[in-house]
């Protein structure tokens, strides 16, 4: 199984300024007498990085991203209220456009402003480049496959579709794309400039680039040559065009609604990957063809940051493989939104999980589980989840909605994480330490999204403790923590942790048992951890379920 789909330094330069200003003031009201003057100054200082910092956002969208930013990112960045939002949203924008999502390199974002560097140094012509024709099809598009220059213009003849014969030109250049996602195959493109002023612009018009097109009886087609048609035939046309009556008639590519179509198609943002599961979850569809479960957790970062790792679950019967090669292949895409509960969009994610699982060994893989997950920093508060899940194979969709309230933790009060039942719980190298799935600081834990486990599986517990009290006279913490597992409300199993593993000075503390099940008989059990802060003289005593098959 594999998984598939930063800041900008000025911002960050920019917000490093803002709080170096602010612990100005301390120092600054050092003299009484210049209290009232520091203090206004300090807001003139506060009042123009904050403008600085709004400025380098409307850069960000006016002048970095207009070209690919679709109409619906566009009102949803509109409708942001502060900066914390607006970084949210680039993140996540960039992450919606990543083709390996969840990595620390985005190869289209590197791609994108490598593209707007270019534009900048090739077509710049009084304007940047970046806002000429030829840098804005660049930039959304690429490189062409083939580009045909006539930087000079000069003499020129005529393909048989403009009519034929030979005139002369302004500089102009065709681009050629093989293919464009979107648009279709053999896409051309014409950039003239008339003003000979190096300001090339996209025009539906081949006619256009003709220097000889208003002088009489100069730069005839061939059909004008030989008196079958006259040339100001040319300025009569009803498509806008002022080629020449090409003799057998126009090809379709130059045909007025043809052409109409890629022009109006052109310049629309490139269309984001997973329209689809994102359209299910605008129309809130209802319909469940492809079942699937969604677990959620919670762990702090910081006071105002909650990790919230989203864990999506689908049975592999459930899905359709397809035979190729004897691999076993099939591809889940994955797309969710976590809205604010006044409609706002916090995050969205969206991914693949692709499954080769060879043949001869696909009947005992029939009966697994594929776990997909991704773990989103969210500040305190109420969300509505959205999610939708596609079998690329069979084209069955599931949607699910659900509530989730992210956890406030305060300070001076003991608090724990989720209590997390895992399937797999396991030390991870340092490279990999707080990056990719199912990664809490330097641990994997994987959770068992239905809760429910086999005999011949162990129960992994997992929990983070925080807010411990310091004992004054030894400067650590002193707590108590015991397991019980509990069947039919009755305690079949009650084990104690060993304090001395605490003796580090600190007030969060990671709490990770593994139970082999082998020894239990199948049932319902619950799982609960007593942590006694015995400092503070606090209790928390988190219970979770699970069923054993």
């Amino acid at each position: 199984m594999s998984f598939r789909g930063s800041r900008h330094k000025w911002l960050a330069a920019l917000a490093a300024a803002a709080a170096f200003i602010f612990p100005l003031s301390s120092f600054l009201q050092a003299s009484p007498k210049k209290e009232e003057k520091l203090t206004k100054q300090e807001k003139r200082r506060r009042k123009a990085a904050r403008q600085e910092m709004e400025s380098a956002y409307k850069h960000w969208m006016d002048e970095e991203v207009p070209y690919i930013i679709t109409p619906e990112e566009r009102a949803a960045w509109k409708k942001l209220t502060t900066d914390d939002e607006r970084e949210q949203f680039i993140e996540a924008f960039w992450e919606r456009r990543n083709p390996n999502p969840g990595s620390g390199e985005n190869e289209f974002k590197e791609e994108y402003y490598r593209r707007i560097a270019y534009a900048n140094e090739h077509y710049s012509s009084g304007i940047p480049g970046w806002r000429t024709d030829r840098g804005r099809i660049y930039i959304m598009y690429g490189p062409p496959d083939e580009i045909d220059s006539h930087p000079s213009g000069g003499s020129y003849i005529r393909p048989s579709s403009e009519g034929g014969g030979e005139t002369s030109t302004f500089p102009f250049e065709d681009w050629r794309y093989r293919y464009i996602d979107g648009i279709g195959n053999n896409v051309e493109l014409e950039f003239v400039d008339p003003s000979m002023s190096g300001e090339y612009h996209l025009t539906m018009d081949p006619g256009e680039k003709d220097a000889l097109l208003h002088v009489p009886g100069a730069g005839l087609t061939e059909m004008e040559a030989m008196g079958m048609a006259s040339k100001t035939d040319r300025f009569t046309r009803t498509d806008g065009m002022t080629i020449g009556q090409p003799m057998g008639g126009l090809p379709e590519s130059m045909e007025e609604f043809t052409r109409l179509d890629l022009y109006a198609k052109i310049f629309k943002p490139p269309a984001v990957k997973f329209k689809d599961l994102q359209a299910v979850v605008t129309s809130k569809l209802s319909a469940n063809l492809l079942p699937f479960d969604v677990h959620t957790d919670f762990v702090r970062i910081t006071d105002e940051t909650i990790l919230t790792p989203i864990t999506v679950q689908v049975m592999n019967r459930d899905l359709q493989f397809q035979n190729k090669d004897g691999v076993m292949h099939a591809v889940l895409d994955i797309y969710g939104e976590l809205s604010t509960i006044s409609g706002r969009v916090a995050q969205r994610f969206e991914d693949s999980v692709v499954m080769d699982i060879p043949q001869d060994q696909f009947a005992h893989y029939q009966n697994r589980k594929a776990v997909y997950q991704k773990a989103l920093p969210l500040a305190p508060g109420r969300y509505k989840l959205s999610v939708v899940v596609k079998d690329d194979g069979s084209g069955h969709m599931g949607s699910l909605d659900l509530g989730i309230i992210v956890p406030k933790y305060n300070d001076g009060q003991l608090s724990h994480s989720s209590l997390i039942l895992a399937d797999l719980i396991q030390p991870i190298p340092t490279n990999q330490v707080g990056t990719g799935p199912f990664v809490i600081g330097s641990t994997k834990v994987r959770p068992s999204v239905d809760q429910t486990f086999t005999r011949d599986q162990t129960l992994g517990i997992y929990m983070q403790v925080y807010n411990l009290g310091m004992d004054p006279k030894t400067h650590r913490p002193s707590m108590n923590v015991e397991y019980e597992i509990s069947k039919d409300g009755k305690p079949i199993l009650n084990q104690p942790e060993d304090a001395s593993k605490w003796a580090q000075p600190v007030t969060q503390v990671t709490l990770e048992k593994q139970m082999p099940l082998k020894s239990l008989p199948p049932g319902k059990y619950s799982v609960q951890i007593k942590v006694t802060d015995n400092v503070r003289k606090q209790t928390v005593s988190p219970t979770a379920t699970f069923e054993l098959k």
